[in-house]
C-alpha cells in the first residue's frame, strides 16, 4: 500500500466529508426558508387578503426559493413574467370569444408557444399553467366583473409568494457561497495529487502491471467530473454576491469575483487532461519494454510526478486569505518539477531509449512531462498575476499574508 505524503488522504477524506455536510446543510438551509415563506405567503393570502384561491401565494414563493439571493430575485421575476402571460392571454380570449373549447385550445396553443421564450427559462412552462388556471376560473365565474376580479387575485397572490420567497431568502442569513468554491478545488487538487503520489513509487520501483495502470487510467478519468463539479460551484459562489447585503460585511469584502480560482480551475482542468493521457500511456506499455535504460528512465519520471504531486497537493489547501504565500510555494515547486524535467530529459536523450519512435511510449510521455511542466510554470505566474491585482484593489501591500 502506497502511502500519501503529508496526509494527503485525510485531508481528502476531510474534503469530501465537509462536501457532503455543505450539501445537506444547504438542503436544510432551503427547505427551512422555504416553509417560513411559504406559512407567510398562506397568512397573508388568507388571513389578510381573504382570497378565494390562496394556495397561489405559498406556491410561488416555494418555486422562486433558490440557493442564492440573485436565482430567486430572477426566478421570481420570470415566474411573475409568466403568470401575467398566461393570465393576460386568457382574459383577452376569454372577452373576445367566451369560456368555449375553442378558446381552451386558443389559450393553450398561444401559452405554449409563448412559454418557449428563453428568457423565461424553466418558468417558460408556468404560462400556460396559469393560464389553464385562469381558465378554469373564468368558467367558474357569475360575471364579468367577478372574473376579472379573480383574474387580478391571481396576479396579485403570485405576486405577493414572489415578494415574501425574495425577502425570506435576502435577509434570513442570505448565502455566502465562497466556501463551497474552495472546497471544489480542494476535492479536485487532493485527488489529483493522490493519484499522482501513487503512481510514482510503482514507477520508481517498476512495479506496476496492466491491472495497476488500468485502475490509474479509470481514476483518472473519474476525477474529470470533479472538474465540472468545482465550477458549479464557483459559479454559485460568484452568483451568491449579486444583491447580497452580506457582501458588504468585513469578513466577506475580500471576495471580488473570484479571478484566481477560476484561474487555478482551469489549471486542474488541463492537468486532469494531461494525466488521463498519461495513465492512457503506462496502461498501453509494451510487456517488451525493459532493462536498465527503460528502469532509469521510469526512476527520473516517477521523481518528475512527485515533484509534480507536491506541486498540486497546496492547491488543496488553497485559501484567498494566504494566497501570497501559497504561491511563492507553489513556484517553488515549479522549480523543482522545472529541475526534474530537465534531468528526465538529458538522461533520456544520453540513452539509447527509441524517443522518437511513436509506437514506444517514451517520446509520448515526454511530452506529457513537457506539457505538466509548463502548466506548473503557468499556474505559477497567474497565481501571482491574481495576487497582485487583488492586492491593488484592496490597497494593501502584496506581501501581507495577514
Amino acid at each position: 500500500m502506497t502511502t500519501v505524503p503529508h496526509g494527503g488522504w485525510a485531508w481528502q477524506w476531510l474534503g469530501r466529508v465537509r462536501a457532503v455536510v455543505g450539501r445537506r446543510s444547504q438542503a436544510l438551509e432551503l427547505i427551512g426558508k422555504s416553509t417560513l415563506a411559504a406559512g407567510a405567503s398562506w397568512y397573508v393570502a388568507h388571513d389578510l387578503v381573504a382570497a378565494q384561491t390562496p394556495a397561489f401565494a405559498p406556491f410561488a414563493a416555494v418555486l422562486i426559493m433558490q440557493v442564492t439571493v440573485y436565482q430567486s430575485m430572477l426566478q421570481a421575476l420570470r415566474y411573475l413574467a409568466a403568470v401575467c402571460a398566461g393570465v393576460f392571454v386568457q382574459a383577452g380570449l376569454g372577452i373576445m370569444a367566451g369560456p368555449g373549447l375553442i378558446t381552451f385550445v386558443l389559450v393553450a396553443l398561444i401559452t405554449l408557444a409563448i412559454g418557449r421564450w428563453r428568457h423565461l427559462g424553466a418558468q417558460g412552462t408556468e404560462v400556460a399553467t396559469a393560464a389553464f388556471f385562469a381558465f378554469s376560473a373564468y368558467s367558474a365565474s357569475a360575471g364579468m366583473r367577478q372574473s376579472v376580479e379573480q383574474l387580478g387575485q391571481i396576479i396579485l397572490l403570485v405576486a405577493i409568494g414572489c415578494t415574501i420567497g425574495v425577502a425570506v431568502n435576502l435577509l434570513l442569513w442570505p448565502p455566502m457561497r465562497y466556501r463551497s468554491a474552495e472546497s471544489g478545488i480542494h476535492t479536485l487538487a487532493g485527488d489529483l495529487s493522490d493519484l499522482l503520489a501513487d503512481i510514482h513509487p510503482s514507477l520508481r520501483e517498476h512495479g506496476f502491471d496492466e491491472e495497476r495502470a488500468r485502475q490509474w487510467r479509470r481514476r483518472a478519468t473519474e476525477i474529470a467530473w470533479l472538474v465540472s463539479q468545482a465550477r458549479a460551484a464557483l459559479h454559485t459562489a460568484v452568483e451568491s454576491r449579486h444583491y447580497n447585503p452580506r457582501r458588504l460585511l468585513p469578513g466577506n469584502s475580500r471576495h471580488k469575483d473570484f479571478s484566481a480560482y477560476r484561474d487555478v480551475i482551469d489549471a486542474l482542468e488541463r492537468v486532469t487532461h494531461q494525466l488521463a493521457s498519461l495513465t492512457r500511456t503506462l496502461h498501453q506499455w509494451p510487456q517488451s519494454e525493459e532493462g536498465n535504460e527503460c528502469n532509469r528512465f521510469l526512476r527520473d519520471y516517477a521523481d518528475l510526478l512527485e515533484a509534480f504531486a507536491d506541486f498540486t497537493r497546496p492547491f488543496s489547501e488553497i485559501d484567498e486569505n494566504r494566497l501570497p504565500r501559497q504561491a511563492e510555494e507553489l513556484c517553488a515547486a515549479a522549480t523543482t518539477v522545472q529541475d526534474k524535467r530537465g534531468r528526465l530529459v538529458d538522461r533520456a536523450q544520453d540513452s539509447s531509449l527509441a524517443l522518437n519512435d511513436p509506437s514506444r511510449p517514451y517520446g509520448i510521455l515526454l511530452a506529457e512531462a513537457t506539457r505538466l511542466t509548463e502548466e506548473a510554470e503557468h499556474s505559477c505566474d497567474m497565481l501571482h498575476h491574481a495576487t497582485e491585482c487583488n492586492h491593488r484593489t484592496d490597497g494593501t501591500p502584496a506581501g501581507n499574508t495577514a
